[in-house]
């Protein structure tokens, strides 16, 4: 299977890759002129095929545009700031569900050292996004957005299908809150490790969230954000 880059765009049969992605692709993969690649710039993908290498540019020319899939759940994650080596697990293995957005949350029990550090991980957690994108041969990088406060969070990303996690006895199941759905459009909020406030709960039951259980067991962040997401992948995709 041929391996998946982003280009900035396409232009008269031709593009070019520039920067850190061709020196790597050149330099580290070794790629020749004449070797193919998919190539997307986020709305399309095309078969291209190599021309020139240079240290840090590298010439292509589009032989055929390609089908690209694009997931038919519009997938918004809205993820409380947990520690860094699970929150950037957790956008990873999101990226790679398919997830349209990433939105960081400050929730109340978030740790505050790792609110303050936040702001200087968004490169990184770009790079991390890039990457899983490529890796999942994506059409489309997720958007990710500025950390937000819960409140605001809940009432600006809306769908029809609005689900935060709970570990409530009330909460039902995941699959009954998401049982004969019909929605292509979710929001799915999670947490951090100390759990959500009754605040943060009035707030999103104010916003139309449904609260949903995973079951009895005590779930890391990282795994609730995978199994949630898979579920909704399951029950709403609708990709045959």
């Amino acid at each position: 299977m041929r391996r998946r880059f982003f280009v900035d765009s396409f232009q008269d049969g031709k593009t070019q890759m520039e920067g850190e992605l061709a020196h790597h692709l050149g330099r580290v993969l070794r790629a020749q002129p004449g070797q193919l690649y998919e190539l997307s710039d986020g709305t399309s993908v095309w078969l291209g095929r190599i021309e020139t290498v240079s240290r840090d540019t590298i010439d292509f020319s589009l032989i055929e545009e390609l089908d690209g899939y694009v997931p038919a759940l519009e997938t918004t994650l809205l993820l409380a700031i947990v520690k860094f080596e699970a929150f950037e697990w957790a956008i990873e293995k999101a990226t790679e569900l398919g997830v349209s957005r990433i939105v960081p949350l400050t929730a109340a029990r978030s740790d505050k050292a790792l609110l303050t550090a936040a702001t200087k991980r968004a490169e990184r957690w770009k790079k991390i996004l890039f990457e899983a994108s490529q890796q999942s041969r994506r059409v489309k990088l997720p958007l990710l957005l500025a950390p937000e406060k819960p409140a605001l969070a809940f009432a600006s990303h809306s769908a029809n299908c609005r689900v935060i996690l709970s570990e409530s006895p009330a909460a039902q199941a995941m699959r009954r809150v998401l049982g004969g759905q019909s929605s292509r459009s979710a929001v799915l909020a999670v947490g951090p490790e100390g759990g959500w406030t009754e605040s943060e709960f009035a707030e999103a039951k104010a916003a139309g969230f449904q609260e949903a259980s995973l079951g009895k067991l005590i779930l890391r962040t990282e795994t609730a954000v995978i199994a949630s997401l898979a579920a909704m992948n399951y029950e709403l995709g609708g990709d045959e």
